[in-house]
């Protein structure tokens, strides 16, 4: 029997805000705002969400990814779609329940073959991956052929972020070396980035947006410098600082055309909070 092969993300890889046209089935968290749920990008949009947050300080938002039953019946769809096989990309597995939540869900479904892939990463990086694989589907390519694919755009992108508040990602637990932020050191502006193993973790710390903004853009310079890499820029409702980071990397590169931008989604900006901007770079091959 011919394999029908189904390509299935998280909202994490903020994919909503890119334009496509393959059918890729999502699943998607749930933001949590008080006493409101909103399921991520279909409820509510980056800036709607960002906005909020603005406006009232007291809102402290906390996700939840999407329960398991609902993971179940997007399978069981796909079975009635006459899909035999799915591969799953979600967020790296250190920094949500997605990826366990996949396997659970699939050890359900009878007659779909899932194979679930540990992105490490998250946002633009996740969705290339998506899309990519996606790609590769329609050109006859089989899973192991797509891994491989995966696996080089993994090992070979960077991201690198500048954060306006800890106060989120320590609250929600998403920092893995939160140790030394306590009290007072809150106020410190670090640059994060994301280890080899999916985690978020402190690069540098340093005083100041503005500052944590600059020292974001010098290691991208000094870990591109002779490399040809696709930068991207990622952002949760913070235009100034994107605008800023074009500049900069147009005035550094004057051959530089497209440069790939994106809004954190809501279910990951839950975590880095309002401001947050990141600055990656992918490999070419």
């Amino acid at each position: 029997m011919d394999k029908k092969i189904a390509i299935i993300t998280c909202s994490n890889a903020c994919l909503d805000y890119i334009d496509h046209d393959h059918d890729i089935k999502v699943f998607r968290s749930i933001i949590h705002l008080g006493e409101e749920n909103f399921v991520d990008y279909t409820d509510i949009s980056a800036d709607d969400f960002y906005k909020r947050l603005e406006e009232d300080k007291s809102i402290f938002p906390s996700t939840s990814y999407m329960p398991i039953g609902q993971m179940m019946e997007i399978y069981e769809d796909l079975v009635k779609e006459g899909y035999t096989d799915a591969l799953v990309i979600p967020i790296s597995k250190e920094m949500s329940g997605i990826y366990n939540a996949s396997i659970m869900a699939a050890n359900e479904v009878e007659g779909l073959n899932v194979t679930v892939f540990n992105s490490k990463t998250v946002a633009y990086p996740e969705a290339k991956m998506v899309l990519l694989a996606a790609d590769m589907v329609k050109e006859g390519k089989d899973i192991p052929e797509i891994i491989k694919e995966l696996e080089y755009i993994r090992d070979n992108h960077k991201i690198y972020f500048a954060v306006n508040t800890l106060a989120y990602l320590v609250k929600n637990g998403r920092l893995s070396n939160a140790s030394g932020f306590i009290g007072g050191a809150l106020k410190i502006k670090p640059v994060l980035t994301i280890s080899d193993e999916g985690k978020v973790e402190t690069y540098e710390k340093i005083r100041t947006f503005k500052k944590a903004v600059n020292r974001v853009l010098e290691i991208y310079f000094n870990e591109t410098k002779g490399l040809d890499v696709e930068p991207f820029i990622i952002h949760a409702n913070n235009e100034e600082t994107k605008e800023y980071l074009i500049g900069a990397l147009k005035d550094h590169n004057p051959e530089l055309k497209d440069i790939i931008t994106m809004p954190l989604t809501a279910g990951v900006g839950a975590h880095s909070g309002p401001k947050t901007v990141a600055l990656g770079y992918y490999i070419k091959k």
